[in-house]
This record gives C-alpha cells, structure tokens and sequence, in this order.
C-alpha cells in the first residue's frame, strides 16, 4: 500500500447535498493525519441567497476508526456561517474515498462523497456522486 493510502493526509474533492431541491455543494478539503485523528480545512463555493456564490471556509476535526470516519465541520463566520455540521462516513477499501452522511442537527443532513485529490474537477466528481 502507497503510503498516501495508509493516511487520510493529502487534498480531497468533494460534494455534499442537501435533502430538498438544491444543488449540490462542491468542495475542497485538505486533511492532516496524525494517528487515528485528522484534522484540515475545506473551502466550498455554494450559492446564497441572493442567487450569488459565497466562498465560505471551514475547519475540521476527526477521527478514524477502522473504516468508520467522523468529522465535525466548523465555519469560520465568512459568508455569515458560524455553525457546526457533523459528518459520518465510510472509507473505501482502497482508501481514496468516503461516503456518507452530514447532519446539522434538528434542521438539515444530507449526503457527501470525498474523493482523494487526483486532478478531479467538479464533474468527475459530481458524476461518481450521482452514481453512489
């Protein structure tokens, strides 16, 4: 196994949804590894209110268990978001991916899929997403 494959350090890209009719979020997360703990940074460009994008960074901190990841997703205050969202997920057997589920408790959760950094652009992984 390379050793990129033994951690869940490098860049991931990634979408997350939401359970009502809007698009999905497309993402950037870099992640840091260090024992069964990782923590990063994402940042993400999804569409505001008024119609216009928000870029919005994030910071995150986890925990890997065997397969089983766990994060917890924490905004910075720009675009407005200040809020938390929790994430539970599985990591693929060759390790280069995880699917799963954000939960913004009481309100919101959804699906996302992270795919480890290999030059994928928003539609490769929009397109490995719609097939998850």
């Amino acid at each position: 196994m390379s050793k990129a494959g033994q951690s869940l350090t490098g860049i991931w890209n990634g979408l997350y949804s939401y359970p009502k009719h809007l698009e999905p979020v497309f993402f950037v997360a870099t992640l840091i590894a260090h024992g069964g703990r990782f923590s990063g940074t994402t940042h993400e460009a999804p569409i505001g209110r008024s119609g216009a994008p928000l870029t919005l960074f994030a910071m995150l901190d986890g925990v890997l268990d065997g397969h089983q990841v766990s994060f917890m997703k924490t905004y910075d205050g720009s675009g407005g978001w200040s809020h938390s969202v929790m994430y539970s997920g599985e990591l693929s057997a060759d390790r280069n991916e995880i699917e799963g589920e954000w939960t913004f408790p009481s309100q919101w959760s959804g699906r996302f899929l992270m795919i480890r950094g290999t030059g994928a652009d928003e539609a490769v992984i929009r397109e490995a997403y719609e097939k998850a």
